[in-house]
C-alpha cells in the first residue's frame, strides 16, 4: 500500500534502547510499533478501550501477527506507522500496518495483526458490536 492509503499514521522516533548491535531496530520492536499504532488508532476514534473492557467484560485477543521486514530502520530515524482496519469479521479485526519514513514514501515494513473479540469469563469468541463496527467503518469509509 501507499502512505496515502492510510487515514491514520502515528509518529515515532527510534530510541537507542530499540536498536541492536548493528545499529538498526531490533526485530521484536516492530510489533511494539504496531501495537502502539493500533492503540493510538482507537484513541483517535475516541474509543475508550479500558472503559469498554470494564463495562462489558469483553476484550480482544491477539491471534495472529505478521511482519514483513523490508528495509532496516536506523537509530534516531523518524518514522510513521500507518494503521487501518482491513476487515471486520463476525468476531475479528484484521489490521493492516506499514512503517514509513516520516518525510518520505520509503516503506520499512508491512504487517498484519488479527484480534478476536472475546468474553473474558469464557474466553470464547463473541460478535463485535454494531457500535464498534460503525465507529471504524465511518472512519475508514
Amino acid at each position: 500500500m501507499a502512505r496515502s492509503d492510510f487515514k491514520f499514521l502515528h509518529d515515532f522516533r527510534v530510541r537507542y534502547s530499540e536498536i541492536d548491535s548493528q545499529g538498526i531496530v531490533f526485530n521484536a520492536h516492530y510489533l511494539t510499533y504496531f501495537d502502539v499504532a493500533i492503540t493510538e488508532y482507537f484513541r483517535h476514534l475516541s474509543f475508550d478501550y479500558t472503559d469498554y473492557v470494564k463495562r462489558t467484560g469483553l476484550d480482544f485477543h491477539l491471534v495472529k501477527s505478521l511482519v514483513n521486514y523490508e528495509k532496516p530502520i536506523p537509530f534516531d530515524a523518524e518514522i510513521q506507522v500507518g494503521c487501518r482496519t482491513e476487515k471486520i469479521g463476525n468476531s475479528s479485526f484484521v489490521f493492516c500496518l506499514e512503517i514509513f519514513g516520516k518525510k518520505s514514501d520509503v516503506r520499512f515494513a508491512s504487517g498484519e495483526i488479527i484480534w478476536v473479540h472475546t468474553d473474558q469469563e469464557t474466553h470464547k469468541a463473541t460478535r463485535i458490536g454494531q457500535d464498534i463496527r460503525e465507529l471504524v467503518n465511518n472512519f475508514e469509509a
